[in-house]
């Protein structure tokens, strides 16, 4: 008899990153779990294995402009096909998951989020947009279903599990880690010329397009500040961040007698994954496995602000509140893309923020409706915008 009891699970960008780690993942407990949908933005001829090995009841593409007749191979697989937001959003809304692994990039997956809370889902959530546009509904949300919000981030799974069984009114500090990307030795003027294909060659991590970029501008890191505050309710002047080019201290917690705890593997995402889907268990795993019989060199240095200004533009919007850490991810989501379209240089970036987040229609207390119109409208701003 099987002693764990099956987890029934829904994963939203199931060809991304996050998502085809996760189902590598699930491959190692397939008894486990039970897969109830998979969605996919475009990419759906890649999604078709995962099909076939799972058998999900429901299969959405979120794109609208999904190749014609992509649905015929799930169907005959047995899948309901749904597209689009709204079948995204349909599928959101069923209430027949325990775990909701959200690994959609951008603000596409806060709606969803919302639904599935309110539907009665936990969320293993890698999708930090989330958190950055609408933290305190989110959370709201979460705790007033006693829903868990499990963060995938390996940043803030390490903070996770470093504050298990603490009292967070004893916490100093929380320190995230950043590996300080390709450019961290770069001076100020070589980085005007930084190209693409330089930004996309993360030294440590296998990520996403959008998200390595903004690792080597420290906005990532910037959002996760901002995500941090909403996951362990504290004030940004208690989360700083710490350079740390190995990429082994995933992040570290200062109590207030002084020690500091910390969480260390190799940089593997599939750890931080498992951690979410067996919690609140520990299941074996060899993902990130530390080799101590070789020596390490470990170093911690401080950020360099001046030549990685997208750090402060999210302190500052976290400060602001409202609006702010809504329209700061709306103009990197797009300023990003025109970088990666050859439209903008590298340092264009943060200047291209900057004014985004000057300029955009701030509002203080923002209901759902008032976010998505803000995203809409600085989105908008941020293409007319020459830094």
């Amino acid at each position: 008899m099987n002693e764990f009891q099956e987890k029934t699970i829904s994963i939203w960008g199931a060809t991304g990153s996050i998502g085809s780690q996760t189902l590598q993942v699930l491959d190692a407990f397939p008894d486990r779990f039970r897969v109830d949908v998979l969605t996919t933005h475009t990419r759906t001829q890649e999604l078709l294995p995962a099909v076939r090995r799972w058998r999900p009841r429901v299969v959405v593409a979120t794109s609208d402009d999904a190749a014609a007749g992509w649905q015929e191979p799930f169907e005959k697989l047995g899948a309901v096909c749904l597209s689009g937001r709204e079948g995204l959003l349909e599928t959101a809304g069923r209430g027949e998951e325990d775990l909701v692994v959200n690994g959609l990039v951008g603000a596409v997956g806060l709606e969803a989020t919302l639904r599935a809370l309110q539907a009665g889902s936990s969320i293993a959530l890698a999708n930090k947009e989330v958190l950055v546009m609408a933290g305190g509904l989110v959370m709201r949300e979460a705790r007033r279903r006693s829903l868990a919000i499990l963060p995938v981030d390996s940043e803030h799974s390490a903070l996770f599990q470093v504050l298990l069984g603490e009292d967070p009114a004893r916490v100093r500090r929380l320190l995230l880690t950043a590996s300080g990307g390709p450019f961290l030795s770069w001076k100020a003027a070589e980085m005007e010329t930084i190209t693409p294909a330089q930004a996309l060659a993360h030294p440590n991590w296998s990520m996403g397009r959008k998200v390595t970029i903004d690792s080597a501008t420290l906005m990532n890191k910037g959002l996760e500040v901002i995500e941090a505050r909403w996951l362990f309710d504290q004030p940004a002047e208690k989360i700083e961040v710490v350079i740390h080019p190995q990429s082994v201290i995933h992040s570290m917690v200062e109590f207030v007698d002084g020690s500091v705890k910390a969480q260390l593997s190799r940089p593997d995402m599939r750890l931080p994954i498992l951690c979410a889907l067996a919690y609140p268990d520990r299941w074996p795993g060899e993902y990130g496995r530390m080799d101590f019989s070789q020596p390490h060199t470990l170093e911690l240095l401080p950020p360099d602000r001046d030549r990685f200004p997208a750090l402060d533009l999210a302190y500052e919007a976290l400060s602001r509140g409202g609006t702010a850490p809504a329209a700061l991810n709306a103009a990197d989501e797009v300023a990003v893309q025109r970088f990666l379209e050859g439209e903008i240089g590298f340092r264009d970036i943060p200047r291209l923020l900057s004014e985004a987040l000057a300029k955009h229609p701030f509002r203080a207390d923002p209901t759902l409706e008032e976010i998505l119109a803000v995203d809409r409208e600085t989105r908008r701003l941020a293409d007319t915008i020459n830094p």
